[in-house]
């Protein structure tokens, strides 16, 4: 007989620090020469991005030792952070951004007694010069350059440059050329053609974001090292988003855009004509995304005339397009998450993709065969799968009549059962960007809470991505309204037909969805108590300057001018409505955080205090914006769970006790 226990009771194999130690996924698939390599998470490690490669035999071999961190901070959301090519002797050549002190490095693996040797100074300056999106072309890097020019995040400019291999320049900024021409607050770094004599690249500047409207441009490439020449806008606009552009080996220019209200696939002609319609009409999925990162990679043109693509609309899947005939054959197999990461090597195609039921594997696709297999980073069970829950996607009515997409976890657990009078409680997940997307795929923080006997919604509110322009734009001068209430609306229809409790319900979220948070507790009372991750919290003060400089306009899509309508951030940030919270709830904070600092979780801080609201507040060193760090990720976890535990009435003795003031 099963044993009966309350919903959030139950015992579980999945803790805290096993959760952590599966934080994050492979990232930036490459290939050099005839090797797949590839970042990896190292949450153990203080949080570094190891560089990886496969090796013939199949082996995974680290290419850097700790304390080596193979991530950009170009936007602060950084991106493609290496770049390798095969040497005729002496094996691979990488080049490398690091972490620590945003330096450009090169490195040659396979040399006896090699160490990677900086190639890029250092600058005084603001937040210095960073580096993201190299391609090593002849005996230079050719990358996306960020120089700030004075002390405030927002003194910054961008430019495509080109980096000596010979660390020339490693003591000299003088020896970096500049190839663009600067037209642009924001690029990404350039794609050759085939013939070596243009590049194309994609730049945008506020208020817009990259999704609301970039410009594709191609400029040539003069003979000798002088910058590029004659840069014109090919595609795009102001009110269209071209998320990638690559050329195809015939010399033609193939770009991701959602001029027809999805991001599509189009090809630009040599002369400059656009070959009219998407090369894949009708089918109402994203064929790419929001670039929060430099250097994401929907789509890989192969030697064949084919075409990989990740698609889909909520869930993706890897196909591969027939670009004459617009026909789509998708490979097979369990992933329902395919991340903005290709890599191509001869006849295959490498992604990263992940399940309901694993986690975020290395997959190698034949498209000849049509064959898919894991081939590095293969997901193993750290527990019996029996833990895991089993998610269904939904789709629920919102006030406005309009959809709202989430995933829906419930607890599951293969040796308890609650009491069949009992509902379970529920906790509502918001992702963050607010431009984003929750996947679906295998999260043992999930698990963690589901297995015990708390289920989890994760909602993918008006403004997420994956959806089309058309439910993108509908956040649009409503962040603070229409996140809050598609996120209440499913709470609530969940516990209207009775899967969820409606007296034990929680709201969790990071970033952008931690200002949701902090909104949902201020405005409306369906919820028991909520978890604030790295919140936005002070939005007059994140809109005129406490913020990075990539989103420091995106109040002005996401709410309005400031200059022109105060009312209206006064009505929505947190810190104005501190006074209208009433439910327990956790703040988690990095310090080292510089898209949402610290500052803006102290004042929000000061104002609840006194006021007899339980809260607790936890500061992380070291930790910027998203946790990286296992420790970390374990306290916040087992501090979260407390939480739930205290205000939903389970008992719990598995985890530290959160300690509440008031």
């Amino acid at each position: 007989m099963v044993p009966i226990g309350p919903y959030g009771s139950w015992p579980s194999p999945i803790d805290a620090a096993l959760a952590a130690s599966h934080d994050g996924a492979p990232q930036f698939v490459g290939t050099v020469g005839d090797e797949v390599w590839w970042t990896a998470p190292r949450p153990e490690e203080a949080g570094r991005r190891a560089l990886l490669r496969l090796l013939p035999d199949g082996g995974e071999e680290s290419v850097l030792p700790a304390p080596w961190n193979v991530r950009s901070r170009v936007v602060e959301y950084g991106g493609q952070p290496w770049a390798g090519t095969p040497r005729a002797a002496g094996g691979p050549l990488v080049a490398f951004v690091n972490f620590a002190d945003q330096r450009l490095y090169a490195y040659e693996p396979d040399a006896p007694a090699a160490a990677p040797r900086p190639l890029t100074p250092l600058s005084p300056v603001g937040g210095g010069l960073r580096w993201v999106d190299p391609v090593i072309h002849g005996d230079e890097v050719w990358c996306v350059l960020e120089e700030f020019t004075g002390p405030a995040a927002t003194d910054v400019r961008r430019v495509i440059a080109a980096v000596p291999l010979d660390g020339s320049a490693a003591g000299d900024r003088t020896r970096v050329r500049e190839l663009s021409d600067g037209r642009h607050r924001f690029v990404t770094g350039p794609r050759l053609s085939p013939d070596g004599r243009q590049a194309a690249w994609i730049g945008w500047d506020h208020p817009r974001m990259p999704w609301d409207g970039t410009e594709v441009l191609v400029a040539e490439i003069p003979a000798g090292r002088e910058p590029f020449t004659g840069a014109r806008t090919v595609a795009g606009g102001e009110q269209e988003s071209v998320c990638q552009v690559e050329w195809d080996r015939d010399g033609t220019l193939l770009f991701a855009s959602d001029r027809g209200g999805w991001w599509e696939l189009y090809r630009l002609r040599r002369d400059g004509t656009r070959i009219s319609g998407a090369l894949c009409m009708g089918r109402e999925e994203e064929f790419g995304g929001p670039l929060w990162q430099i250097g994401l990679r929907w789509f890989h043109p192969l030697d064949s005339g084919l075409i990989a693509v990740v698609h889909g609309g909520g869930a993706t899947a890897l196909g591969i397009l027939d670009p004459e005939t617009g026909e789509l054959v998708d490979a097979a197999g369990p992933w329902t998450a395919w991340s903005p990461t290709l890599a191509v090597c001869g006849d295959r195609v490498v992604g990263v993709a992940a399940s309901p039921r694993s986690g975020h594997e290395i997959v190698e696709l034949i498209p000849a065969t049509g064959r898919a297999r894991v081939i590095a980073s293969p997901h193993d069970d750290p527990v019996d799968p029996t833990y895991y829950p089993e998610p269904l996607i939904r789709t629920f009515v919102g006030p406005q009549g309009h959809d709202i997409h989430a995933h829906i976890y419930p607890p599951h657990h293969p040796e308890r059962i609650a009491p069949a009078d009992e509902l379970p409680p529920y906790v509502v997940w918001a992702h963050g960007g607010p431009t984003d997307h929750a996947p679906l795929v295998l999260d043992l923080e999930i698990a963690y809470f589901t297995s015990r006997g708390i289920g989890v919604a994760e909602v993918n509110y008006g403004g997420s991505t994956g959806y089309g322009r058309e439910y993108r734009n509908r956040l649009r001068g409503q962040w603070g309204v229409v996140d809050v209430e598609d996120c209440a609306a499913v709470a609530l229809a969940l516990a209207e037909e009775g899967t969820a409790d409606p007296r034990r319900l929680a709201v969790r979220g990071g970033s952008a969805g931690g200002f949701t948070v902090a909104a949902s507790l201020a405005t409306t009372d369906v919820y028991a108590c909520g978890t604030l991750k790295y919140p936005v919290l002070d939005l007059a003060a994140w809109a005129t300057g406490e913020t990075h400089d990539l989103e420091s306009r995106y109040p002005e899509s996401l709410v309005g001018p400031p200059a022109t309508c105060p009312e209206v951030y006064a009505q929505r940030s947190p810190v104005e409505n501190a006074d209208r919270i009433t439910a327990p709830f956790l703040l988690l904070q990095g310090l080292d955080d510089p898209v949402c600092p610290p500052a803006q979780a102290e004042r929000f801080l000061a104002l609840m205090t006194g006021r007899g609201i339980p809260h607790a507040y936890l500061a992380f060193e070291g930790e910027g914006h998203g946790f990286r760090r296992a420790d970390t990720m374990t306290r916040a976890l087992e501090a979260e769970l407390s939480l739930y535990a205290q205000a939903f009435g389970a008992d719990r003795t598995d985890v530290p006790r959160l300690e509440l003031d008031k």
